[in-house]
């Protein structure tokens, strides 16, 4: 099994990736529903490190140094870090942003890693939604160096547009910042899975399409 079905299963046994009737915070009415939050454990977040761990070893990602953005970035680029290490024995840099910042002891916005010009900065997130993060993250990321930011990991691309635009938040991101942003799954991957009987959810295909086809984006 490819570690995208993997992945599949582990967010349903998880209880992160449901299916049913969901009204999104857009207003959309969704045949599925992503929830992060319910990642809550030790050997969660372990397995979830190496996912993104796999995700950046496949696409061959340049990193020097994983970065998480406060609050819920800074648990999953401290896993992914130590996922590296330990499945691929690649050694990286993290840091994370404070939403304040400290004017006491070391003082400053980062804890962890201090950034230095044309560091290979990678962004550890769960999913993008709006983009909403990378605006608030980059100027500080370039506030604090010039850094090559090489990418953006997420959990799952919904590949669906957003409300003011024609354009999914991973492709607004790379038009507006240049920034790439790797997905572990896509909602393709998740369809396919449950086409291929990877995990149940079957009786939820046809909205699944139904619903790629009226907010879906390639």
């Amino acid at each position: 099994m490819s570690y995208k079905n993997e992945f599949i299963k582990f967010m349903v046994e998880s209880g992160v990736l449901t299916f049913g009737d969901f009204t999104l915070k857009s207003g959309r009415k969704a045949p599925y529903f992503v929830n992060t939050g319910n990642y809550n454990t030790g050997a969660q977040l372990a397995r979830l490190g190496g996912f993104y761990a796999d995700c950046i070893k496949e696409n061959n990602i340049p990193v020097d140094t994983l970065f998480g953005p406060a609050y819920k970035g800074i648990p999953l680029a401290t896993a992914a870090a130590a996922a590296l290490y330990n499945k691929y024995q690649i050694d990286v840099n993290y840091c994370f942003d404070r939403k304040e910042e400290k004017d006491h002891g070391e003082g400053g916005s980062f804890v962890g890693r201090k950034l230095s010009d044309g560091e290979k900065v990678v962004i550890i997130e769960d999913v993008m939604t709006s983009g909403k993060a990378l605006k608030e993250v980059y100027p500080k990321l370039k506030s604090a160096a010039d850094v090559d930011i090489t990418g953006m990991v997420i959990t799952v691309d919904r590949m669906e547009k957003a409300l003011d635009s024609e354009l999914s938040a991973v492709h607004a991101a790379y038009q507006e910042y240049g920034i790439k942003v790797y997905s572990i799954v896509t909602i393709n991957d998740i369809i396919k899975a449950i086409e291929d009987g990877v995990v149940d959810g079957k009786e939820y295909l046809e909205k699944m399409i139904e619903y790629r086809k009226m907010y879906g984006v390639e």
